[in-house]
């Protein structure tokens, strides 16, 4: 997995991005198969798939204009985000840009079995696997 943006010291404030890493990693095909479902329903699209943790955790698009409108805003400190958006790799990759305490957190990696093979396998509708995604979520913040 890759994972943009400066180291940050173990915070309260900071925490929800090393709950959100260990959540990528414990549920990667599925996120891999959630991504692909989406994909597949949206078809060629300039959103990117989203967790906004507030008020409670939940899956969002974010719209590449907001994306670079934000940018715009923050001094352009968000090229780099801009330009894993641009390259990313639907049927190889999955990309979800985490939203938490008034900052970003960009989560990106290529799974194996790729996401066309994980939707396949994990044989779920994506309003079922939003909903376990979320509850799965929910959980690992509170922990």
């Amino acid at each position: 997995m890759t994972f943009f943006g400066s180291p940050q010291p173990e915070t309260p404030e900071n925490k929800w991005r090393q709950q959100l890493n260990q959540f990528a990693k414990d549920n990667q095909q599925e996120l891999a198969a959630l991504a692909w479902g989406l994909f597949l329903e949206r078809g060629e699209s300039d959103e990117t798939l989203g967790i906004d943790l507030n008020p409670t955790p939940h899956f969002v698009y974010c719209p590449k204009t907001a994306v670079e409108e934000l940018n715009r805003k923050a001094n352009n400190q968000l090229q780099e985000i801009l330009g894993v958006v641009d390259a990313h790799q639907p049927e190889k990759e999955v990309l979800i840009i985490g939203i938490g305490n008034e900052q970003l957190k960009l989560i990106q990696f290529e799974p194996e079995p790729p996401p066309p093979t994980c939707f396949e396998q994990v044989a779920k509708d994506v309003d079922t696997l939003l909903e376990q995604l979320q509850q799965r979520l929910t959980q690992q913040l509170e922990s």
